[in-house]
């Protein structure tokens, strides 16, 4: 029996299958070699959709930034610090489903399409009210600088917590050398995000929400 037909390759499954094995390897397993394997691809074949492993590393970012709804984040009719709250909280999400892609972020300009229109967003938004460019710009700077950092963050405790449920129970506690720390963690609750940004909003003039 003759095999079918080749089912055609998108951008998308080859970003996709680059993400399934960063996140099973990690980011130096990911290559054009590598994911042509997974994907049952040449690497020539794999040229013709990225020229290098930068190009494929960056349409990997551009993937996690193309969920976002910008649409909803651009709806006049809802005041802007509702709209800039729902749509860094989209972006820590979007990050949560793919944890490794932080690293990704810190390795090269985000100077793709939708990263670009992320921060053009983000402009908008500060200066519909407004806000001058400059003070804008340094705004959407801090907001962008807090929800990565942020993301950053999130990404380094889930593997804390993976390597602490890989590890054996200790045998003995030793009465903690930072408590201030531990108490801080315990009362910041799921609302520690929101809060930081509502904070980081208010030293830029934005109005609270009503």
């Amino acid at each position: 029996m003759k095999p079918g037909p080749r089912r055609s390759i998108s951008q998308a499954d080859i970003v996709d299958a680059a993400f399934e094995i960063f996140e099973e390897k990690g980011g130096d397993a990911v290559s054009i070699r590598g994911v042509a394997a997974r994907l049952g691809l040449t690497p020539t074949a794999m040229y013709t959709y990225f020229t290098s492993k930068n190009a494929l590393q960056r349409a990997m970012v551009e993937q996690v930034f193309s969920g976002l709804d910008l649409a909803a984040a651009s709806d006049p009719s809802v005041a802007w610090r509702t709209r800039l709250r729902t749509l860094a909280a989209d972006l820590r999400a979007r990050f949560a489903e793919h944890p490794g892609a932080v690293v990704l972020v810190a390795s090269g300009p985000l100077d793709g399409r939708q990263a670009l229109t992320f921060g053009e967003t983000l402009l908008e938004g500060f200066t519909s009210g407004g806000m001058p460019l400059a003070d804008a710009a340094r705004a959407t700077a801090a907001v962008r600088a807090y929800v990565l950092g942020a993301i950053t963050l999130d990404a380094a405790a889930a593997g804390a917590d993976a390597e602490a449920a890989d590890a054996p129970s200790p045998l003995w506690t030793e009465a903690t050398q930072h408590p201030l720390t531990e108490a801080a963690e315990l009362l910041g609750g799921d609302d520690a995000f929101a809060t930081g940004l509502d904070r980081l909003l208010d030293g830029f003039g934005l109005p609270p929400v009503a």
